[in-house]
């Protein structure tokens, strides 16, 4: 069987084990099982996250994708060289093709280095893999995350991200008299206008882009008892993205100004904001080694040169980077716009280019490494 036909065989089973997360056990024991075939050393840690090994010595380059979806089942079908499934892109093909593509390197004969291929769980709830991987402590030179940049781009920066629920009681009393009483869908819903009228893109500032300004989304709103009664508690959940020259505590500074200005003219209502999650921004050293080899990686595959994404969305390269302090960079194959949609599927052909560039950056990242540390070739981390 050709590494073709392997790698599309490979992608096409990962992409029919349904794994929303918080129910990622089946895919786990998969990539377990199927790792351990391409002769990776591999261990699932007490939280469910699937740690492969393959090589040895220095540099350490670690690959980490995560195997969860967000919920929602779609068929597995193959069209037209396209496969269609939940997580095609996000992010099971980046994950497949980083599987793929350590395997393929660690057969070079002048490989020298180790990779550690990592599948988190939950990074479309909570992070939680990523942020266990982080308490646990996790050695590497340097850092991939695989999410679908599309396999032209590199992305080198992520928004950060404030979940921020707000909570507002009323008196209540009879539907018949809304005219004696404050309404607290009103309430919230007055009060989300301003919020949303305070954080407008584009403004009137004409340098500012999707990537620099702070931007504001009401995703959840409930409130009411029943019928008759003026709703008396209400509740609304706003995403809020944090843009890099902020973080999170000046932006949430800028929300509690907003609420307290409401506050002050509407002293019957009792309002409660709580932080649910909070995601620091991130922007990489685009001078950084692992930036030009993988820069140079889809030159070379590709024939074209590679475009530097900042994008308006966060990753968990923003935890990894923060914490970890080491080249990082995120990069997979796929169109991140079919992320979470009824049509999400990814292009057969770029998932194989994108295990190419991979392939490619680990043997040069390697190489490079080594000429320029050589006494370190054959020490183990």
């Amino acid at each position: 069987m050709s590494e073709q036909t392997t790698a599309v065989r490979f992608l096409t089973n990962l992409l029919g084990i349904y794994s929303p997360s918080g129910k990622e056990q089946a895919i786990a024991s998969f990539l377990a099982t199927e790792m351990k075939r391409l002769d990776f050393e591999v261990g699932i840690d007490t939280i469910g996250n699937v740690i492969g090994v393959i090589g040895t010595g220095s540099p350490v380059l670690l690959l980490c994708g995560h195997m969860d979806t967000v919920a929602g089942h779609m068929p597995l079908r193959v069209e037209e060289g396209k496969i269609y499934a939940r997580g095609a892109v996000d992010a099971k093909g980046p994950l497949a093709a980083m599987v793929m593509a350590a395997a393929q390197a660690a057969k070079e004969p002048n490989f020298k280095g180790k990779v550690l291929v990592v599948s988190v769980v939950e990074e479309e709830a909570t992070s939680k893999g990523v942020r266990h991987l982080i308490t646990e402590g996790i050695h590497a030179d340097y850092a991939i995350f695989g999410e679908p940049s599309g396999v032209e781009n590199i992305t080198v920066g992520y928004k950060g991200q404030i979940q921020l629920k707000i909570t507002l009681k009323t008196e209540t009393g009879h539907a018949s008299t809304p005219w004696l009483y404050d309404n607290a869908l009103d309430k919230a819903y007055e009060l989300w206008k301003q919020i949303k009228s305070a954080c407008t893109f584009p403004s009137m500032d004409p340098n500012e882009t999707p990537f620099t300004s702070i931007t504001v989304c009401l995703v959840q709103m409930i409130g009411g008892e029943g019928n008759s009664v003026i709703p008396y508690e209400a509740e609304m959940i706003l995403d809020v993205r944090v843009p890099i020259q902020f973080t999170t505590t000046q932006v949430y500074d800028k929300m509690i100004k907003i609420i307290a200005n409401y506050q002050n003219t509407n002293p019957k209502v009792n309002i409660t904001p709580t932080i649910l999650d909070t995601v620091e921004p991130f922007e990489a050293n685009k001078s950084s080694p692992i930036d030009h080899v993988l820069s140079s990686s889809v030159r070379r595959i590709l024939n074209k040169p590679a475009t530097l994404l900042r994008k308006t969305g966060t990753g968990d390269m923003n935890l990894l980077g923060k914490a970890m302090n080491l080249p990082i960079v995120t990069y997979g194959p796929g169109d991140s716009h079919l992320d979470h949609t009824t049509d999400e599927h990814i292009e057969i052909n770029e998932y194989l280019q994108a295990i190419a560039v991979y392939k490619e950056t680990i043997l040069r990242l390697a190489e490079l490494h080594n000429n320029k540390n050589p006494n370190t070739t054959n020490k183990s981390p």
